[in-house]
């Protein structure tokens, strides 16, 4: 974003010194006129182009990390349903040793 900020200041600057050199050149007035908007028309398109250029930067930029996040948020709902899922087998696991120790203990009362 610094040098984005650096192009617009020189893009800027440029333009008010051109407007200015024009404007204190010695010709008529409806020629200066017509450098004044023909300049000012030249430098508004260029503008335009880099800003149409960062606006495409910074969607890219935009997509790629939101794509990123989706991936994260994927991989951490995977990892919690496995997780969750060895979770209750060892719950299962260990009701079965339970019960099946808990029978033990019975039959061995008798």
């Amino acid at each position: 974003m610094k040098a984005d900020k650096i192009i617009l200041g020189v893009l800027g600057g440029v333009a008010v010194g051109a407007l200015l050199g024009v404007l204190f050149a010695p010709e008529k007035g409806d020629k200066t006129r017509n450098k004044i908007m023909n300049k000012s028309n030249d430098y508004a398109d260029e503008l335009k182009g880099k800003l149409d250029t960062l606006l495409g930067t910074i969607t890219q930029k935009y997509e790629k990390i939101w794509k990123e996040g989706e991936s994260l948020v994927s991989e951490g709902k995977s990892k919690f349903y496995d997780a969750k899922s060895e979770g209750e087998t060892l719950l299962a696991e260990g009701k079965s040793k339970f019960y099946d120790a808990k029978n033990e203990i019975k039959n061995t009362n008798i």
